[in-house]
């Protein structure tokens, strides 16, 4: 579990007010991260369930469809690009990135590039889509409402610090 905290701004009378506190928790194998304002919570998952069209067909002949993919961060986009694999084959990217981002795939111990290599085109194709619609969300709101002035207002969490009304 970890825990950030940011100071909401509260635009109607011009004064900071309550902090809001970001929690990351695990539930039932699946990260989620909770945003508390002044008592008030909210969770938002960072892990998401996915199924396969076809599947993966591992060398014992066991399809795998079901899978957890959570959401990239800056270095799984970053540092893929240091491998040579990516520097000589830039399509390569592709196969590092959802090594990285993928987290289960059915009942396989460990997935790995030579796993990724072996997808059908088209649960490559999936996966590829799947992972651009979970990392461009936009960012979450949250209501709240100002323990001082009473006024209740939506704001935006970007995780920076900075709140927008």
């Amino acid at each position: 579990m970890s825990l950030f905290s940011y100071l909401l701004f509260c635009k109607k009378n011009k004064h900071f007010t309550f902090s809001m506190a970001i929690i990351r928790i695990k539930f039932k194998s699946i990260n989620y991260t909770g945003i508390m304002i002044g008592g008030n919570a909210m969770a938002f998952q960072t892990e998401f369930e996915f199924v396969l069209p076809r599947g993966y067909i591992d060398e014992s002949g066991n399809l795998h469809k079901k899978g957890i993919m959570r959401l990239a961060t800056a270095a799984d986009e970053i540092l893929p690009m240091r491998d040579p694999r990516v520097q000589q084959n830039p399509g390569y990217l592709t196969i590092i990135l959802l090594t990285r981002v993928i987290t289960r795939l059915g009942d396989l111990k460990a997935l790995d590039t030579k796993v990724v290599e072996k997808f059908f085109t088209s649960d490559l194709a999936f996966l590829q889509d799947f992972y651009q619609r979970i990392n461009e969300m936009e960012a979450p709101r949250v209501k709240a409402v100002c323990p001082k002035c009473d006024h209740e207002f939506e704001t935006e969490v970007n995780f920076l610090g900075e709140t927008r009304e």
